[in-house]
Parts: structure tokens; sequence; C-alpha cells
């Protein structure tokens, strides 16, 4: 039984070796989840975060051998051109980058304010762009390399009092899969990732119910991170320009309906 469970988890641990990925947003929340995850399961990790006090905490709990901490602003193209650099002093090169970074804000065309707006999409669609066109160059070096954009459900169906952030969304979807389209010829995968409902920091102050969710329930960050391995490894060199959901079905259709 102990030699099965090493032989398990040595198999596992090699899904991303050799690899080294480069998370926003890894501070916290699904960011912190995915560069834990990375790390466990071979990857080194260049982890971001305009907080500078979790990101350095995490590297330290991960240890420098396989994290290193970059303080990074997302909608601040030459601190986008310095954290890729940083990547590739210190651990040789850059094969995946997760665009995790985002926020919401309420509002409706109506009553959202002009600097929510903007900055909203600041972050959640300025910072993608930035952050795929200065990884470019260290992708391109490699075999193949992956390109993993952090979307909403909320960029695939409305969303009510959410116009910036449903709008930015959308936009990175769209931003994905063209980008799949221009990206190929280098072998450098593009996928958006959509989660629905997860428990995170972001998310612990927002009142809501789960009947909409035919599995009733919010996804857990790491339910989150498994997918997000799939597509850094290359176990998924055949898949880019995906929208891949992880919603408990919400999308799927109306689930309070309750005709019989």
């Amino acid at each position: 039984m102990t030699s099965t469970m090493t032989s398990t988890m040595t198999q596992k641990n090699e899904r991303l070796s050799g690899k080294v990925a480069l998370v926003t947003g890894a501070g916290s929340g699904m960011g912190a989840s995915h560069a834990r995850m990375l790390v466990a399961e071979g990857a080194k990790v260049v982890l971001t975060d305009v907080d500078d006090r979790a990101g350095t905490r995490l590297a330290g709990e991960i240890g420098s051998e396989r994290a290193h901490f970059v303080h990074l602003n997302v909608t601040e193209y030459q601190e986008w051109e310095n954290a890729v650099r940083e990547a590739e002093e210190v651990f040789g090169k850059l094969d995946v980058l997760v665009n995790n970074a985002g926020i919401f804000t309420a509002g409706s065309v109506e009553d959202a304010s002009l600097e929510d707006w903007r900055r909203t999409i600041d972050i959640d669609l300025n910072g993608t762009f930035y952050g795929m066109k200065a990884a470019l160059p260290a992708l391109k070096k490699n075999d193949t390399a992956s390109i993993i954009n952090i979307s909403s459900i909320a960029g695939l169906t409305g969303f009510k009092n959410r116009a910036a952030y449903s709008a930015a969304k959308w936009a990175v979807q769209g931003l994905t899969r063209t980008s799949a389209l221009d990206l190929g010829k280098y072998n450098i995968r593009v996928n958006s990732v959509h989660p629905g409902s997860v428990e995170t920091p972001l998310t612990a102050g927002l009142k809501r119910g789960f009947g909409q969710i035919p599995l009733g329930r919010a996804a857990q960050v790491e339910e989150i991170s498994h997918l997000i391995i799939y597509l850094a490894s290359d176990e998924s060199t055949f898949a880019t320009g995906g929208t891949f959901v992880l919603d408990g079905g919400e999308t799927a259709g109306n689930n309070l309906r309750a005709d019989q």
C-alpha cells in the first residue's frame, strides 16, 4: 500500500515537472490555490500581486527553490515586463501564464460610476492583455506554452447589476479566442476558464443563494485549480481557444423553474 501511494504521488508531482508559471493575484483566494497546486505538481511559480505582504508570505511558505514573489500592478505594462524578466532571470524561462487577478464592481449602465467602470476594465481586461503581450516573447521560446485567462460565467451570460464586470469578462473570452488563432503558429495555447460561485475572500461578503446552481453550493478554490493544472500541463497540448466552465451547472439552464 505504501509503495503504491508513493508511486502515485510521484507521478502526480511530475505532471508539471520542469514548467515555470507566472500567476497574477496570487496572494490569496483562487490565485494562491492555483500557485500552491502548480508547485505541488512540480512547477516553479512566480507569484505576483499588489499585496506585497500576502505574496511574500506565500512565497515564504512554499520556499525560494519553488516560488519567487514579484510586486505587480497588472494595469502597469512596465511592471509586467519586469515580472516576466524576473521569471526568466530566477527560473530560466516561462512556460505558463495564469491571468487570475481581477476585481468586480456593482452597478448597471444607469448607476455604475465612471471610476468603477474604468478601474474594472483596466484590471480585468487591460491587465489580461498586458500580461499576454509582455509574456509572449518568453513563451515563444518554448516548444509549447499555455496562457490561461480567468474569466467568469459573467462572461457567458448577462449578470444583473454588473455592467463593468460582465463587459470585461465577455471581452476576456473574445481576447482568448482570437489570440488562440493568432498564437497557434507558435504552439502557444490560449484558453479561458469561467468559474461560477467560488468561496474566496473576494466573495465572502456577498449575499447570495445557491438555488440557481444544480449542485446547490459554491465551489472550493481547489476545484478550480485542478482545471488550471490540466491546462498548464502537456496533457492539454491540443486544447486551445476553449471556454472551460466550472459553475456547478448554473449556466446549463433555469434551475429555479418548478414546473411539474
